[in-house]
């Protein structure tokens, strides 16, 4: 059956604009699209802003939670529920109040695990075997809303943020397709969150990059995985700077081609980089080209 569900949708980066992709496909009718405005200055693509204009529908781009509190103040929107996913801007209780049956989100861990901006980089650093997405109706406290459904992800050991991130859309957008009808329907029956200690995230900044060699290497390991869409991984080796992008827990000094000794006595090999060139290249090209 086709959904024919009457949504507003809050959303800004990548992750919404897959989101808003399979639902538009799977035939929901989206009343409104809310984003973040366009950088001043910006001249690329804004995949949300590009799907509302491709597809005529209605687009409010207000930059802050007091813009947005207004615009609910004064646009009547029909539908009786909202969702939002990677969308950036706080959404106050009267925003949420304005829809007869809330507003969904879906977080991308097991909540109240990584609760916050990041929850998808956070399940990498911890070296967590498992994650998963949460469908809450979101409250004004912070990821602390009812949920109404929470579907578990085993991570591979080898993924990468952008793979997991993947993985993760894709299990969030069937989720969507099968639970918000079912919502709005009231066949969903919302629960809490489970009594499992709470964890938080937080948003990523710049200087996280930096690889600090007196960590252990498999911390390391886990930082190349998880920051390899940004900031990246970075480093000076002989002098050069470099971006680190894949590494490999060693066991001694002589297991490997590029092996670094990090903290607790431990060694991470260096598989690949890109070099001050700009080249991507093995750890046996590198010091080929540049150790002196």
């Amino acid at each position: 059956m086709k959904p024919f569900v009457n949504l507003v949708f809050f959303g800004s980066g990548p992750v919404a604009a897959a989101t808003l992709r399979a639902l538009h496909q799977a035939n929901f009718l989206i009343e409104a699209i809310i984003t973040k405005p366009r950088a001043a200055g910006f001249r690329g693509s804004v995949p949300v802003i590009d799907l509302a204009q491709t597809w005529d529908i209605p687009l409010f781009t207000p930059q802050n939670k007091q813009e947005l509190t207004q615009l609910f103040a004064h646009q009547h929107f029909s539908s009786p529920v909202g969702l939002v996913v990677d969308y950036g801007i706080i959404i106050t209780q009267a925003v949420i109040d304005t829809f007869s049956k809330g507003i969904l989100n879906s977080h991308f861990s097991l909540l109240p695990q990584w609760r916050g901006a990041d929850p998808i980089t956070f399940a990498l650093l911890s070296g967590q075997q498992e994650t998963g997405v949460s469908l809450m109706i979101i409250n004004s406290k912070l990821d602390e809303g009812v949920l109404i459904d929470q579907q578990t992800y085993k991570i591979p050991a080898d993924a990468t943020i952008n793979q997991l991130t993947e993985a993760l859309v894709g299990l969030s957008n069937k989720m969507l397709i099968k639970d918000v009808p079912d919502y709005v329907a009231g066949k969903c029956v919302p629960y809490p969150q489970p009594g499992q200690p709470i964890s938080y995230s937080r948003k990523i900044k710049k200087e996280d990059g930096a690889l600090d060699w007196s960590k252990t290497a498999q911390q390391l390991e886990r930082e190349v995985r998880a920051y390899k869409g940004w900031p990246k991984s970075y480093a000076q080796l002989f002098g050069r700077d470099i971006i680190v992008t894949k590494v490999r827990v060693a066991h001694n000094e002589l297991d490997g081609v590029l092996v670094i000794p990090c903290g607790s006595q431990t060694w991470l090999e260096v598989v690949e980089l890109i070099a001050p060139s700009g080249r991507i290249m093995n750890g046996s090209a590198f010091l080929h080209g540049y150790k002196k």
